[in-house]
């Protein structure tokens, strides 16, 4: 079963980590995606910081930023495919970045059947 996997993070809590700490878990991230590189469908994918986003809204309100009521921010995305979500729970569990203060991964099943929407 597919499933995305969605990097967030709080940015109010990382400005406290050191570029030196950063680093070091970027080169675990780096190796962490190679150790994994059976289960992703896709090649992953880091998201431009906030300010770069843009929203549209209900009603075609289109505004800058990612304003949904949220303190944490997607910071990027990849699909993996897995067995069920206790595999794709086991895998988000050494995600390296979940060592730093603010960085969760959200799971979420995607959509395989499309029938059901006919």
């Amino acid at each position: 079963m597919k499933y995305v996997l969605m990097f967030t993070h709080d940015p109010a809590q990382l400005a406290g980590v050191s570029e030196e700490e950063t680093q070091a878990v970027y080169g675990k991230v780096y190796a962490w995606f190679q150790e994994n590189g059976a289960v992703f469908a896709d090649t992953g994918a880091e998201l431009q910081s906030i300010e770069t986003a843009t929203t549209v809204k209900h009603g075609g309100v289109v505004v800058d930023g990612p304003f949904n009521e949220a303190k944490e921010v997607v910071g990027g995305f990849s699909v993996i495919d897995v067995p069920d979500m206790d595999a794709a729970i086991a895998l988000v569990k050494t995600w390296p970045q979940l060592t730093l203060p603010g960085v969760a991964v959200e799971i979420r099943p995607m959509v395989e059947d499309y029938s059901q929407f006919e």
